[in-house]
Parts: C-alpha cells; sequence; structure tokens
C-alpha cells in the first residue's frame, strides 16, 4: 500500500497516542476510594477530583480531535 494514500501520518500517530495517554491520566485522577454506608470518605469532594481531573480529559479530547482533523504536510 502507498504511502502517500494514508489519512494519516506518523505525527497524527504520535499526538493519538499523547491525547490517549491525557484522557487516561484524567479518568485515573478521577478514580478513588469513595463514600460506604458506614464511613464518609470527604475526597470525594476534592478539588483534583472535581476540577482537575476533568479539566485534564477535556484538553486530552480537544487534543484528540486536533490529531484527527490535522493534515500531514505534503512533501512537494
Amino acid at each position: 500500500m502507498d504511502r502517500k494514500n494514508l489519512a494519516f501520518d506518523k505525527v497524527n500517530f504520535i499526538l493519538l497516542a499523547v491525547s490517549m495517554a491525557v484522557v487516561i491520566l484524567g479518568f485515573l485522577l478521577m478514580s478513588g476510594a469513595g463514600s460506604t454506608e458506614t464511613e464518609y470518605n470527604p475526597d470525594i469532594f476534592s478539588a483534583m477530583r472535581i476540577k482537575v481531573a476533568p479539566v485534564v480529559c477535556f484538553i486530552g479530547f480537544v487534543s484528540m480531535i486536533y490529531a484527527v482533523v490535522r493534515r500531514p504536510k505534503d512533501k512537494q
């Protein structure tokens, strides 16, 4: 298969992989131990879980859209 006919180039795939890693990092920041019926955990309302992690996920999703929309440079 000719490389010239591919929609993505190497940079697109690298950007997609980095974006996916950022999204996974955001979801990991959101996760953690929750509260149960017998024990209350105030950490579920921390700033990292409520503010930082969603912003990290959003940045990952926006950069993933950019990686898909980005056009490879022509070598002419």
